[in-house]
């Protein structure tokens, strides 16, 4: 039996996305753009193990940081929500919708 050859990247971003931490910020986003308070009070996370998250997502293209002040805004990028699908994630080999 031949086993089809799955492409590294979609292994990469599979394994990002495999974190529940990570996921739970990817659903957070679909609503729309947020800071890091914002993100640290609706998933209850310690804003150190949050900014780890938000550098592996963003260092994989999974969201966008833009600066304003002193304040960092996270969003999904245009190619990553899919508004087409209702509530889910597009990671250009697979999509993942949230229930």
């Amino acid at each position: 039996m031949k086993i089809k050859n799955t492409s590294p990247s979609c292994a990469s971003k599979l394994k990002v996305v495999s974190d529940p931490t990570r996921l739970a910020v990817l659903e957070a986003l679909m609503s729309g753009q947020k800071n890091v308070g914002e993100l640290m009070e609706q998933l209850d996370v310690e804003q150190s193990l949050l900014s780890h998250h938000l550098s592996v997502l963003r260092d994989n293209g999974l969201v966008e940081a833009t600066r304003e002040g002193k304040t960092m805004i996270y969003t999904l990028p245009d190619n990553v929500a899919d508004s087409t699908s209702g509530k889910a994630i597009n990671l250009g080999c697979c999509k993942i919708s949230f229930d």
